[in-house]
């Protein structure tokens, strides 16, 4: 398709036979120019997109423009182009932290930063940082106030007598401190909504709504998104939902058990798309990057692989009787209900669907403290092109620097070793700097 010809260049997608696709997280803008509108070296910006504009050398500088690139395995592409009082970006600055907040400043004022040297770029490690994202479990506790909580085995509610809903802070002021503290992203998950209209859930709106006044990384919701009836009896499709829950501030909506019964419909029509799931709807009308399925599978072990028509894998974590063998079955409504269906089918089909991106919990690590399942994560990214967040079973920050070193996991989540106090996202991003993994530092961008 032609464009406006402003620019001379072309486009095309990101090869996905070695690295996921689209291209989600932090990556450099890396320039040698002077002057480009606050951008800098040593910081990193957000990116979303599957498709780029690959860099040639002086293509671009030749038409009169400044260019920074980065660089995503071995694909190099344009992050920026600038040009007298004119900023073009692929990344987000408005989601890219103070680094981004610093280029749109610099833009507003038309202030060009010259306070680097091309000597920096040479000690700048390009391309994409490892996430690590802070995730809420929202809901509302006895008294009607919505609370962050973290379940045992998804049991939210405090032992002994009383058992209140465990209360571990306010959301807006949690996700802030998780943002100071360097989180790439913030993910708030209200985990009652399948009980509720959330047409009707006006509270956790105005979380949304307060919470991107101060927090200027991408936020994810989810829970609820679905098609469903308002309390006054008309219909609302999940893709209003979405549009309402993006008005009010966030970047991606997470669907869980909805997704499964779409899979499960997927499949019985000989993989076909009817179009009509929630996954379809809003991808369509805002980008894949956009849908995040949510995962709960759970061990099944078997004694062989012929025991089972799913997909199986040979454990080091043998069964209850000795088994060598277990296949991950999916389950909906938080885990109390399993499905005859492998994660390997839901992630295959929800990415046939449109989903951008997989949250991949594992209903046998959560809670334990213990890390995470690396088989599980191992399979899964084994099996689809389209970012993983491994999720689940993050007690310390070792865990996080062994899922990022032993699979190719895109991102990993922590919930409640950050809730608890007992390690800080800092904490996390320190040791996986140390152990020389590539990260994005909040004070970097500052």
């Amino acid at each position: 398709m032609e464009g406006l010809g402003i620019i001379k260049g072309h486009l095309d997608r990101f090869d996905d036979t070695s690295k996921s696709v689209p291209h989600i997280g932090w990556n450099s803008a890396n320039t040698s120019g002077k002057g480009f509108f606050g951008l800098r070296p040593d910081s990193k910006y957000y990116y979303v997109h599957s498709y780029k504009v690959p860099y040639r050398k002086g293509e671009f500088e030749a038409q009169g423009w400044s260019v920074a690139t980065a660089r995503y395995g071995d694909e190099e592409f344009v992050g920026a182009l600038a040009r007298d009082n004119v900023l073009i970006t692929q990344f987000h600055p408005e989601k890219s932290g103070m680094a981004g907040l610093r280029v749109i400043k610099a833009f507003l004022d038309g202030s060009k930063d010259s306070d680097y040297t091309v000597s920096d770029i040479t000690a700048t490690k390009e391309g994409l940082t490892k996430r690590v994202i802070a995730c809420l479990d929202v809901r509302t506790n006895d008294q009607g106030d919505l609370v962050v909580t973290k379940g045992d085995q998804y049991d939210v509610r405090e032992k002994g007598s009383g058992g209140d809903v465990r209360n571990l802070g306010k959301p807006v002021e949690m996700a802030r401190k998780y943002y100071e503290q360097g989180a790439d992203e913030v993910t708030f998950l209200n985990i009652t909504s399948f009980r509720d209209c959330p047409v009707a859930d006006l509270p956790m709106l105005e979380v949304l709504r307060r919470t991107s006044e101060t927090v200027f990384v991408p936020l994810t919701i989810g829970g609820g998104i679905r098609d469903t009836i308002d309390t006054d009896g008309t219909k609302i499709s999940a893709l209003d939902i979405a549009t309402m829950y993006f008005k009010s501030g966030a970047d991606k909506v997470s669907i869980g058990s909805d997704a499964v019964i779409a899979a499960e419909q997927y499949y019985a029509a000989g993989k076909k798309l009817s179009g009509q799931t929630a996954i379809e709807q809003i991808s369509k009308a805002y980008g894949n990057q956009a849908v995040v399925v949510s995962v709960d599978p759970k061990r099944v072990y078997v004694s062989s692989p012929d025991k089972t028509t799913h997909s199986v894998i040979e454990t080091s974590n043998p069964g209850p009787d000795g088994e060598r063998f277990c296949w991950y079955a999916c389950t909906i409504k938080g885990g109390r209900e399993t499905r005859d269906m492998d994660v390997v089918q839901l992630t295959s089909a929800v990415e046939a669907m449109g989903a951008g991106e997989i949250l991949l919990n594992c209903i046998d690590k959560d809670g334990t403290n213990s890390g995470f399942d690396l088989e599980l994560i191992n399979q899964v990214k084994g099996a689809i092109t389209i970012p993983v967040i491994a999720s689940s079973g993050a007690g310390n920050p070792g865990h996080f620097e062994e899922v990022f070193a032993k699979t190719n996991t895109d991102a990993a989540l922590g919930a409640g070793m950050f809730h608890r106090g007992e390690y800080t996202v800092k904490e996390v991003k320190d040791v996986l700097a140390e152990n020389g993994l590539m990260i994005r530092r909040f004070e970097d961008q500052l």
